[in-house]
């Protein structure tokens, strides 16, 4: 039968928890501390201005399907449960529609190019690559048409997405003839022709429930790209030998990465609240804004 450990060990044992635990608290604190006061150049995170082009706005349909292997850190487990949470955030629905009017649509797939201001197909249209279309008939209105939908007599339907974080309008999934495309449409809305097609639309909306879990588990802050060779918050993320994943969500060069820190680890939710302090955009409350609710 076992017996109880005498009470001086006990005490012993629990003098030295005590310890522990004082000791692991004055750790966070200095490493909360410390990165309140690095010095590196945040920018604040903004919603893109309306535009034609879907690749302009927030790429968060990257995150369904997400790659195992599209976050790195140095642990498997720690990016496996940050991945978890992440592929939950965007769901997506496809709706079939028997007739679209053409002119609903006001959205490309890109890439934009040179015409990234454009914020309707009108626009695109009055470029000298669209006028050159010369679409002044119903004739030049098929041909045009015809170019960038080459199936559509056979009823094929028209490839579309939606986002709930760009709002209702719908953008064309096709990546050639653009500019025949956006001519087609502004042709259609300058005449009221209603010229309709068999559409299919896939409509991303981000899980409420999922972003509620990934803010209450996870600081999710963007970092320059300058942190990376920063002696002082790499010295701070790597000595402590604390939990973290990284992950390039943005398209453009220079784009901040986004750096998610367990909260439930005391050093990593102390690194994530001292990087706030410094200024670090939390992303999870950029997403949250973008929920309808919050609208």
């Amino acid at each position: 039968m076992s017996s109880s450990p005498p009470p001086s060990s006990l005490a012993t044992r629990l003098t030295s928890l005590a310890g522990q635990l004082r000791l692991g608290r004055r750790e966070a604190r200095h490493l909360s501390e410390q990165a309140s006061h690095l010095r590196l150049p945040f920018q604040p995170l903004q919603i893109p201005p309306a535009s034609i082009w879907w690749q302009l706005g927030l790429p968060l349909d990257r995150l369904v399907e997400l790659p195992r292997d599209a976050l790195s850190g140095p642990v498997q487990e720690d990016k496996a449960a940050a991945h978890a949470v992440l592929a939950r955030l965007v769901e997506v629905d496809h709706d079939r529609l028997d007739a679209l009017d053409l002119r609903q649509v006001d959205g490309l797939l890109g890439p934009p190019g040179d015409h990234a201001a454009h914020a309707h197909l009108d626009d695109l249209a009055s470029t000298p690559a669209g006028r050159n279309l010369r679409i002044i008939s119903y004739k030049d209105f098929l041909k045009a048409i015809s170019l960038a939908l080459p199936d559509f007599e056979r009823g094929t339907p028209l490839a579309l997405r939606q986002a709930d974080w760009l709002g209702p309008r719908l953008f064309w999934a096709g990546e050639l003839h653009n500019e025949a495309f956006a001519s087609a449409v502004a042709y259609a809305r300058l005449r009221g022709l209603q010229f309709t097609l068999p559409a299919e639309v896939a409509r991303y909306r981000l899980n409420d429930d999922a972003l509620a879990d990934l803010q209450a588990k996870f600081h999710m802050l963007a970092m320059p790209v300058q942190s990376w060779s920063d002696p002082a918050f790499m010295g701070l993320l790597l000595n402590s030998r604390l939990p973290y994943s990284r992950l390039s969500l943005l398209r453009t060069a220079n784009a901040s990465e986004t750096l998610l820190l367990p909260r439930d680890n005391a050093l990593s939710n102390a690194l994530g609240e001292g990087l706030r302090l410094a200024g670090a955009p939390d992303l999870g409350q950029l997403l949250h804004s973008l929920l309808p609710a919050a609208n």
